[in-house]
């Protein structure tokens, strides 16, 4: 499985950015897709969960309320859409992908919000 993560840039607070993740390879073996974030200085963070069966999602407190996830099953992407940001959402994102054998991970892609 391959993950090309893209969308990421400079935005004001309180603005938006939609984040893609596009899964290539075996993506059939794919159970979940989520997204993690990174600040600098500070560990991974979980952001939130597709389960890919059922479109079920998960989205972690700190965000809830302002970013969502969802799916594109044509395209096998999936997008992070994010409202209301704050500075402390800078980060490099990072989209992952679960099978039953492993977790595959994306490149990353930076979101800096100005205050």
């Amino acid at each position: 499985v391959q993950l090309q993560a893209s969308g990421g840039g400079l935005v004001q607070a309180g603005g938006s950015l939609r984040l893609s993740c596009a899964a290539s390879g075996s993506v059939s073996s794919i159970r979940t897709m989520s997204w993690y974030r990174q600040a600098p200085g500070k560990q991974r963070e979980y952001v939130a969960l597709i389960v890919i069966s059922d479109h079920n999602i998960n989205v972690a407190d700190s965000v809830k309320g302002r970013f969502t996830i969802s799916r594109d099953n044509a395209k096998n992407t999936v997008y992070l859409q994010m409202n209301s940001l704050k500075p402390e959402d800078t980060a490099v994102y990072y989209c992952q992908a679960g099978t039953f054998g492993a977790d595959y991970w994306g490149q990353g892609t930076q979101v800096t919000v100005s205050s």
